[in-house]
């Protein structure tokens, strides 16, 4: 028989809201976690050996530590959305870059511990990009440099462009119905423009084809639902958020 929770007052309190999406989005990671862990060691014997081990500072360990970095704030972002949206357009696209980007993390995170490097970025972020190449990431892909005080997360004095901050974190998901549509997807086109010269830095500079058909594979999947946000916000009237 399934059990039948007593009301009170009519209503869930934000609390017991609050411990119930924390417990879904937990346990919906670990669950996604180990099952694309599984899959990546299934696919290790078919993996190019024949690529040397990369330097802890080649672009190859420097894209796999920082983009997990970035990857990992997405999953959280699409976890909330997925358990917590009515919005079944909102619920499919946070789905896809839910499982999309687990098993991206689990690629990178494979590479490192096959490279015997830390899963982490040890220094700052992006030192791995000539400087060009990291100070573009603040002003491409259309977006103008945001004069907001809040800063993306950061690794020493470097900024990971596109972050959300923890404020933005803690009031998506205290956020709910609408709003919490939009501020997703405010959220998670700001972080996709953001990562996305990661990536096209990757494709043209890492060494390993398998870093750089990865690398590709995320800019041509992160143009598309960049592209699918923007038009999904207008249809709700709302703004795509300045580049951080």
């Amino acid at each position: 028989m399934a059990d039948i929770e007593p009301e009170t007052d009519g209503k869930e309190t934000s609390h017991k809201r609050s411990q119930r999406t924390a417990l879904m989005i937990t346990g919906l990671v670990g669950v996604l976690a180990i099952g694309f862990a599984l899959g990546f060691l299934v696919r290790l014997p078919f993996d190019d050996t024949s690529t040397p081990t990369p330097a802890a500072d080649s672009v190859d360990v420097g894209f796999s530590q920082d983009m997990t970095v970035h990857h990992v704030q997405a999953v959280e972002m699409a976890t909330i959305a997925l358990t917590k949206s009515d919005d079944a357009a909102v619920k499919t696209l946070a789905y896809d870059i839910l499982t999309s980007q687990s098993d991206q993390i689990g690629q990178m995170q494979g590479w490192l511990a096959l490279w015997d490097k830390a899963p982490r970025p040890t220094s700052e972020y992006m030192t791995w990009m000539s400087e060009g190449g990291a100070e573009s990431m603040h002003g491409g892909h259309g977006q103008a440099a945001s004069d907001s005080t809040a800063e993306p997360a950061t690794n020493g004095d470097r900024a990971m462009p596109g972050m959300a901050t923890p404020a933005e974190m803690t009031a998506l998901g205290q956020a709910s119905g609408p709003e919490l549509d939009v501020m997703f997807l405010q959220l998670m086109l700001r972080h996709h423009q953001g990562g996305l010269p990661m990536g096209e830095y990757a494709e043209q500079y890492a060494n390993a084809p398998v870093v750089r058909n990865l690398a590709k594979k995320m800019v041509d999947m992160q143009t598309g639902e960049a592209n699918l946000m923007t038009d999904m916000l207008a249809e709700r009237n709302a703004e795509p958020l300045p580049l951080n």
